[in-house]
């Protein structure tokens, strides 16, 4: 069976699974829509939270992120799973004692402030919103490859299938689909790492295999065989950085207390019984992200070699069959710059601008004609990071249902988070804004309906931003890791462990975070791309990792405004006390 039937097989049975999942547990409470009853098992949690967390930037995009830059995109990783590390020690336990459904609440009941719950939800959806721009990409991608659809096709798709089950099962539903989504991601990732990583070393743990020896008889290992060849193509060596100190650390910290300040994943948190459970499924949550994570260099190694070793240096007439097709989703390119047939893989951009415009004509050779200019580099190919983990299984010449599982799995990590996300959106709209704010009259019924509609518009802008997106997968998330570092994470840290912060300082240091990253954000992406590089960045630090100064900006002018300002109420003051009060067992307090 071709690789195409199969997907569709693969793909259409997981959407089946999920859109029945949803229909099972169709919510008809706020509590049961907003925190899924706050009644599900630690393990299962765990799994949800994981899944929830590993977007499509962890399945797709990080593996190509360290497969093009090697040990600079290490940052990614350092920072994602100390950030989950980080979450779970000094966040989940006392926002489970809290007892709230959503972290504008935490904030808004914190600060005794409507304005500080209304600028914590402006903050989330800056936030949600650039992160599930790259889920929707990465729906788009997977579908216009594996279902030979347009991109904006398949967002389209993604969106109709993220409605039934978001908008129908609320947190419950999202909940035991995500656990039937990380097993299908999770065995998606880890079956072609291992079948790589046996074809390569022989040895069938692709964490090991990473370090062990090739089994081509050449005494070299994996690392040292990459060194070799990227240094021979003209590339930096894969296992020596360039990247600045300052802005990895930058990189790294953003990342860390940005996953720290994720709605999407704190709020997972709500949905257990007892404060010890919340700290449990975080123990369980981190063992199930590590499986993935701690094979996502192996992945990396693997697939660089087997890309080199594919498109260089070879006769695009005699070029493997997987060129062509991922040639007709415009995310790989090639151009004859010295009209010798041969396609030259070398450092630097092959177009200008770097991504290729396609026509629909075809050149010389067979090739997708390219309409936009050439660069002066020697390079003749373009290659979408985003693509490896998906290419990778087809350049390696696996078998078709390993293909075709990987298209299920891309599909179930994109549609995890987004769910997530689109949940904290409309539950923040209309519990946040609506309950809490603007109609605090209204019925459970009505608040309902305002999240459910909330849902819908989420997803159609959430659609947009795929179809549209500002940039490659691992990047947008950076920067809504970014955005949620220097907004979100201060206030609920200081919140937690500090009784003299109050609601003056709280919401300028939000809004002061924010917009400052935001505003470095847009400046080096949008308005000046071509300043967005270290001689003007502030401090040698990059937009990715700009987050780290905006955090340290929110909790600086907190910190003084609170201390120019009147002190919390007493009864602020000892709910800050009763949250740290022993975080071991018993039922949290539901305020």
């Amino acid at each position: 069976m071709s690789a195409q039937t199969l997907s569709f097989i693969f793909v259409g049975l997981s959407f089946a699974l999920y859109i029945g999942i949803a229909i099972w547990s169709r919510v008809g409470s706020t509590k049961e829509f907003y925190v899924a009853g706050g009644g599900i098992h630690p393990v299962v949690n765990g799994m949800a939270t994981a899944a929830d967390w590993m977007s499509a930037a962890s399945f797709l995009s990080v593996a190509g992120i360290l497969a093009f830059t090697g040990r600079d995109g290490a940052v990614y990783l350092v920072g994602w799973t100390g950030g989950y590390v980080l979450l779970a020690l000094l966040l989940a336990p006392y926002l489970r004692k809290f007892g709230r459904f959503t972290v504008p609440e935490f904030i808004g009941d914190r600060y005794y402030s409507k304005l500080a719950r209304v600028v914590a939800v402006v903050c989330l959806i800056f936030i949600s919103f650039t992160y599930i721009a790259g889920q929707m990409r990465g729906v788009g991608i997977v579908f216009s490859r594996f279902l030979e659809v347009e991109i904006e096709t398949g967002v389209v798709i993604g969106m109709a299938i993220v409605f039934c089950y978001a908008v129908l099962g609320g947190m419950k539903g999202i909940t035991y689909t995500q656990v039937a989504q990380y097993c299908v991601l999770i065995f998606a990732f880890m079956v072609p790492a291992i079948f790589m990583s046996i074809m390569w070393t022989d040895n069938p743990i692709p964490q090991l295999g990473l370090g062990d020896k090739l089994n081509d008889g050449s005494g070299l290992t994996v690392l040292q065989k990459l060194d070799q060849v990227t240094t021979e193509l003209g590339f930096n060596t894969y296992t020596v950085g360039t990247r600045s100190t300052i802005d990895s650390l930058a990189i790294a910290a953003a990342l860390m207390i940005g996953t720290a300040g994720l709605p999407h994943v704190i709020v997972r948190f709500f949905t257990v019984p007892k404060v010890s459970d919340a700290r449990k499924s975080a123990g369980y949550a981190l063992v199930f992200i590590c499986i993935m994570y701690t094979t996502i260099p192996a992945v990396a190694a693997f697939s660089r070699l087997n890309l080199t070793e594919s498109v260089n240096e070879v006769a695009y007439s005699e070029a493997p069959a997987w060129i062509e097709k991922w040639e007709n989703t415009g995310l790989i390119a090639w151009k004859d710059k010295n009209d010798d047939g041969i396609m030259q893989y070398r450092p630097g951009h092959a177009f200008s601008p770097a991504k290729p415009i396609f026509t629909e004509a075809r050149g010389s050779h067979g090739e997708r004609v390219i309409s936009n200019e050439l660069t002066d580099s020697a390079n003749e190919i373009y290659v979408d990071r985003d693509i490896m983990v998906m290419a990778n299984p087809e350049i390696a010449q696996l078998p078709n249902w390993v293909i075709a599982l990987v298209a299920a799995g891309a599909v179930a990590a994109a549609l995890s988070t987004a769910a997530g996300l689109l949940l904290v959106i409309s539950s923040s709209v209309a519990h946040d804004l609506m309950k809490r704010t603007f109609m605090p009259d209204i019925s459970d019924k009505k608040e309902l309906l305002f999240a459910r509609l909330a849902a819908v518009v989420a997803i159609l802008i959430a659609g947009w931003f795929g179809i549209n997106p500002p940039a490659f997968v691992a990047q947008v998330v950076a920067f809504a890791f970014g955005m949620a570092a220097a907004s979100l994470f201060p206030p609920i840290v200081m919140g937690i462990f500090s009784k003299r912060i109050n609601r003056s300082g709280a919401v300028a240091g939000m809004l002061i975070g924010l917009f400052s990253t935001l505003a470095y954000i847009i400046y080096f992406n949008f308005i000046a791309p071509e300043l967005n590089n270290p001689e003007h960045w502030f401090l040698g630090i990059s937009p990715t990792g700009i987050g780290t100064i905006g955090a340290a900006l929110n909790v600086a002018v907190a910190v003084v405004i609170s201390r120019f300002t009147e002190a919390p109420p007493q009864e602020v003051q000892n709910m800050v006390d009763d949250i740290r009060i022993p975080a071991g067992a018993g039922v949290a307090h539901e305020h």
